[in-house]
């Protein structure tokens, strides 16, 4: 797995660990702040750091014939702010990358089965004011920002991949993920809302307008499935959540721990992605899905912050 050390590959890996699987994830540099706060520390032992460039084919390819991987998650990447500031570093990281992975897919074709990857709900542009309902995941896709753009790339590439050389694949979309873990990126704020609240310190969330909210233990769970159940070819497929407005997701917040009605508030800025995605394709071809409530999966992070908290263990750096 790459980007195993991030929010989902976290997720990911305690998920693996749960089932007393071992992991091995290739990264620049062994960061667990994330996984100390999903496991205990014999656990971690199942997870096994394996240094490298994501974008080093020659690495890329060691590393899978060494581990004698057969399914490669593929999750590395720079999110939409740093690809923003720098575009060639991002496109470095989440095309080229992307790239090594599938040609260390193609040398080894006799061991490596299947590639899982992480697209994004970017790759859709603004939401058209003239559509009516969710929307497809075979439509145009017109992102707004590189992140998007490099996304987009990324879902073609794997199509020619699977036309040219049989190497079969599923890209994965998510929205705005949330839950432990999730203290970076564009839409982290709901769920550093949520962690203000433990600590009863107020939080502005800085946008607003309809949002597709998901649970990171669905997302995680929803890339193990990518990767577990029949499937052949090359497709990309939104994912769904609770698809409400801003001011939902407070007041759902609100019946979980009732002080956040004085501490969270939500701005009116639009981001600039189409919020209300249809995930039909995705739950016909790899179905069934975790599905976890709004409630439930914001008093279950909730919950785990407030235990963190409790045991001094819960990291306020991303609020400061």
């Amino acid at each position: 797995m790459t980007g195993g050390y991030g929010c989902i590959g976290s997720w990911v890996a305690k998920q693996l660990v749960d089932q007393g699987q071992e992991i091995w994830i290739f990264d620049l540099k062994e960061d667990t702040h994330r996984l100390d706060l999903l496991l205990e520390p014999e656990q971690k032992e199942r997870v096994h750091f394996l240094p490298g460039d994501v974008s080093d084919l020659p690495a890329v390819l060691k590393t899978i014939e060494q581990v004698g991987a057969t399914h490669l998650l593929h999750l590395a990447g720079l999110q939409a702010p740093t690809c923003r500031a720098n575009p060639i570093l991002g496109a470095k990281v989440n095309v080229l990358g992307t790239l090594a992975i599938f040609e260390a897919a193609v040398a080894l074709k006799g061991q490596v089965e299947r590639v899982v990857y992480a697209s994004s709900a970017a790759v859709h542009g603004p939401p058209d004011p003239h559509s009516n309902g969710p929307l497809g995941d075979e439509v145009r896709l017109a992102p707004s920002t590189h992140y998007g753009a490099y996304k987009v790339c990324n879902e073609l590439n794997a199509r020619v991949y699977w036309l040219d050389q049989g190497i079969s694949s599923v890209g994965l979309r998510p929205w705005t993920v949330y839950g432990v873990g999730r203290d970076f990126g564009m839409t982290s704020e709901p769920t550093k809302a949520i962690k203000s609240v433990v600590i009863g310190k107020p939080f502005p969330i800085s946008y607003g307008g309809l949002q597709d909210f998901q649970y990171v233990g669905d997302v995680a769970g929803t890339f193990l499935r990518a990767l577990s159940a029949p499937f052949e070819g090359a497709d990309a497929f939104n994912v769904r959540g609770a698809v409400v407005p801003m001011e939902t997701f407070l007041t759902t917040l609100a019946e979980v721990a009732p002080e956040a009605a004085d501490l969270v508030s939500h701005g009116d800025r639009r981001l600039p992605i189409a919020p209300d995605l249809d995930d039909s394709r995705l739950d016909s071809r790899l179905g069934p899905l975790p599905r976890t409530s709004l409630r439930d999966g914001i008093a279950e992070t909730y919950r785990r912050f407030a235990a963190l908290q409790a045991q001094g263990r819960l990291d306020l750096s991303d609020l400061a």
